[in-house]
């Protein structure tokens, strides 16, 4: 359906850590029609290469981005109007943009941008004129500064008409940029307080990331856009929720022997690898289920509970300097077989760059899965605004007690894995979380052929 007034088409959010995204080819040009979730334009980044649709029906007004520039997410591509509307004679200023700042703001916290952002409340820092034409900074690049003490007028702006973006800004205090000005001469130093006054507070000085040149044996490797995205995600969970992890021992030997007795059967007739993993999100799917606060959110004062799982999965990507987390919606209605093919689909779209904006929102609970590499323990950080992420860890055969049919106990050699459950203890409590774990420990346990 056509629309009577323009739709901001902005740079997506493809994940927690992605903060920009180049812009690799439009297929549409002002003054072209096109429909609502018809292809404007290819994008890519550092996790993902992806086609973005367009938001509305109408005609493309303006292109504000060209081909082969990269931007902030949240940024402004386009504006589509209403059908037969006309472009304008020439782009607008970026200062009657505060869209576009507002939409960069929300991105950099970690959440998809809105087609049409609200216009912010100007603040001193991000409507005051800076005295060098770059009139406007967005929220985030305002908060960045302030935390360093840092005029934005002094940072050189990439951005439109010279806006200083928020890559700038990091590259700025990546440089050294962030060490306050010097202070000025002071008198001459008074005689020695008594020993009852408290001395004075020392000097505050830049950190040693900052200010310390290599060592010998040392070199910098400058951070990507990727690694920072995580880097502020994950200190921003910590900032935000109260974490706590606890961890069971699951006997994993049912499983072990049925994955045994299925696996060459979806290989040859699927072409799928029932792997561990599919086993554990399939009873964790049905767990969640019963489960609603270890599944919901904290939004504000209320509590979200929800009627469906979305099982986000962290998949490795550029030989463990990255990650990503692709989304299985509506894993309570697959299968066994359908989830080992969810899982092992993201999993491959993930690393070859294939993803689409939706496969990496909407998720409700999180699996991370290190014990691939041997590892039997963790403490994973929470994915916001989820309330809690399941980490799973190596099988390893261990000598286990165990009670036969008669009641005797025995010694066996039986299958182990650990599970640790991180959750926001602001909304699951220590004894809810023992008894999802529990639960889901019974599911794996006792994994019959009506679970497959």
């Amino acid at each position: 359906m056509a629309t009577g007034t323009a739709v901001d088409v902005v740079m997506p959010q493809m994940g927690v850590s992605v903060s920009e995204g180049t812009i690799t080819k439009w297929n549409k040009q002002v003054g072209d029609t096109i429909e609502a979730d018809e292809t404007l334009l290819e994008i890519s980044t550092d996790k993902v290469d992806t086609e973005v649709p367009s938001p509305a029906s109408g005609v493309v007004t303006e292109i504000l981005v060209p081909e082969g520039e990269t931007v902030d997410v949240g940024t402004v591509l386009a504006r589509i109007g209403g059908e037969g509307a006309v472009a304008p004679a020439s782009p607008p200023e970026p200062a009657t943009q505060p869209a576009a700042d507002a939409a960069e703001a929300s991105a950099s916290e970690g959440q998809a941008a809105p087609d049409e952002p609200k216009e912010p409340a100007p603040t001193p820092e991000s409507s005051a004129p800076s005295g060098n034409g770059k009139s406007f900074v967005s929220p985030v690049v305002a908060r960045i500064a302030s935390e360093h003490g840092i005029d934005p007028s002094q940072v050189p702006g990439t951005g439109n008409a010279g806006r200083v973006t928020k890559k700038d800004i990091q590259a700025f205090i990546d440089s050294g940029g962030s060490a306050q000005p010097a202070a000025p001469p002071q008198p001459a130093a008074p005689a020695p307080a008594p020993a009852h006054t408290p001395a004075a507070a020392p000097q505050q000085t830049p950190t040693s990331q900052e200010a310390a040149p290599p060592g010998i044996g040392e070199q910098f490797e400058p951070m990507t856009a990727m690694r920072r995205g995580i880097a502020e995600h994950m200190r921003r969970s910590l900032d935000t929720s109260a974490h706590v992890t606890s961890a069971i021992e699951v006997d994993m030997s049912k499983v072990v022997q049925i994955r045994g007795k299925l696996k060459k059967e979806y290989e040859a007739a699927y072409g799928v690898n029932p792997t561990y993993l599919a086993f554990i999100a399939r009873a964790t799917a049905e767990t969640l289920r019963d489960y609603p606060w270890v599944n919901g959110e904290l939004r504000g004062d209320k509590i979200v509970t929800r009627n469906y799982v979305n099982l986000g999965f962290a998949v490795e990507l550029a030989d463990g300097k990255g990650l990503i987390v692709p989304v299985v919606k509506n894993a309570e209605t697959l299968n066994l077989l359908g989830m080992a093919k969810g899982i092992a689909d993201i999993a491959k779209r993930a690393r070859d760059k294939q993803l689409a904006p939706d496969d990496v929102t909407g998720g409700t609970f999180t699996i991370t899965n290190p014990g691939g590499y041997g590892t039997f323990h963790g403490t994973p950080v929470i994915s916001q605004p989820q309330a809690g992420i399941l980490g799973t860890y190596a099988i390893v055969k261990r000598p286990w007690v165990i009670t036969d049919e008669n009641g005797a106990d025995a010694i066996a050699i039986r299958s182990m894995m650990n599970l640790t459950l991180t959750y926001d203890h602001r909304l699951v409590d220590g004894a809810l979380a023992g008894r999802f774990l529990r639960d889901l420990r019974e599911r794996l346990q006792t994994w019959g052929e009506s679970d497959y």
